[in-house]
């Protein structure tokens, strides 16, 4: 068997709302089909793959260096030992190829759709959702079949008061879900509290609120937040100020004992171990949101993995962001805590498979073949355009 032709697409995913930090008014993003040569009902079996929200389309790399790297290799050393199915590991090592350590940023970003259609195509070659084969290669075969989500939302965007501000987390609970999410940084302190305390009269038992700064504060201003979050009981209070500022965030620690998370803008296994070593991350509480999307696929995402189980770090607290399929798949195959979800935002790309309900903020897996994108009938419909 082989990859018979990998193609992109730069897609958009504009939206009139912004964070702390951007704007995504212009925000796109990079569609992948991986082609094979396995047939089934009289077609090609297509992995496909696209990245996250945040980080813009990578065309260019991947037509530039990543996929000729993959097309111009022997189609024999792309295969697993028993010939009848592609290895992602070694894909990702041919994609690697005359690549300097270091520097991890956009390419770590291409590299992590094209990893994502791979894993796709091999589920769907062993005719297997991909948390089932995952689990099968690298845990005890069986998969935690139900998913903890939290709603994504809270953005800025024009208009925006605080009524349409609750009518907005007022949807997503009465949707299932018990945890929701808002943007914190992109106003003043006061009124971002003012904004929280809004949205805490709407949320009942058993219902949190996380914050995001996406990476905007300095030191002083994280500090100052810090002091001010830690009278509510947040589910987390995330990514205050530069994710490669890890003495910024292990000098919160000393300021702020509830949970929180960062590591969604953390590219590589390297990043990852240096917020652990350095970034006074703790075990018993926090977060961690790599997003396998955008660093370098789950190959890479495995070495994360291992480096956590030996510095003492359960799985349980990865919760990725990203709110794609790739991450429930994983969540569900390799035992993370969850995963985001973006249930208006980002569309078709975020979301989950037709029919697929929240309920008390989880899901339940559905047996679809690869990732599952066949079962969201608006995202195949875009996919297979680009396969056909």
């Amino acid at each position: 068997m082989r990859i018979t032709e990998i193609r992109e697409i730069t897609l958009p995913i504009s939206s009139p709302i912004r964070n702390a930090y951007i704007d995504f008014s212009k925000m796109n993003l990079s569609l992948v089909a991986v082609i094979t040569d396995v047939m089934r009902n009289g077609k090609p079996v297509v992995g496909y793959g696209f990245n996250s929200n945040g980080r813009y389309g990578q065309g260019t790399l991947m037509r530039e260096r990543f996929i000729p790297r993959v097309m111009e290799a022997n189609p024999e050393t792309l295969l697993d030992s028993s010939g009848k199915n592609l290895d992602p590991h070694k894909i990702w090592s041919t994609m690697f190829m005359n690549e300097k350590p270091g520097g991890h940023g956009e390419r770590s970003v291409a590299m992590g759709t094209i990893d994502m259609a791979v894993w796709d195509a091999v589920a769907k070659i062993e005719d297997k959702p991909l948390f089932q084969v995952l689990s099968d290669r690298y845990s005890d075969g069986k998969p935690d079949r139900k998913v903890f989500v939290y709603a994504a939302g809270g953005y800025y965007y024009p208009g925006q008061d605080h009524e349409k501000l609750k009518d907005e987390m007022r949807s997503y609970i009465d949707r299932g879900y018990t945890v929701v999410k808002k943007k914190i940084g992109g106003a003043s302190l006061d009124e971002d509290l003012r904004r929280i305390d809004s949205i805490l009269t709407v949320l009942g038992d058993g219902q949190q609120l996380c914050v995001d700064a996406n990476g905007r504060f300095d030191r002083d201003t994280a500090v100052q937040y810090a002091k001010a979050l830690s009278q509510y009981d947040l589910f987390w209070y995330e990514e205050a100020g530069d994710p490669l500022d890890y003495e910024l965030q292990a000098t919160l620690r000393s300021y702020y004992k509830n949970p929180m998370a960062t590591g969604e803008n953390l590219f590589s296994m390297q990043d990852a171990r240096n917020l652990i070593r350095y970034g006074g991350m703790r075990s018993d509480r926090d977060y961690l949101q790599f997003d396998c999307a955008l660093s370098y696929g789950l190959v890479e995402y495995l070495r994360t993995l291992e480096m956590l189980k030996e510095h003492g770090w359960s799985a349980k607290r990865c919760i990725p962001h990203g709110g794609h399929q790739m991450s429930l798949n994983i969540a569900a195959g390799l035992g993370l805590g969850g995963n985001e979800s973006y249930p208006d935002l980002f569309q078709p790309f975020g979301g989950f498979p037709d029919g697929v309900k929240v309920e008390n903020s989880y899901i339940t897996m559905p047996d679809l073949p690869g990732i599952g994108f066949e079962g969201k009938s608006d995202l195949i419909k875009v996919m297979q355009e680009l396969s056909a």
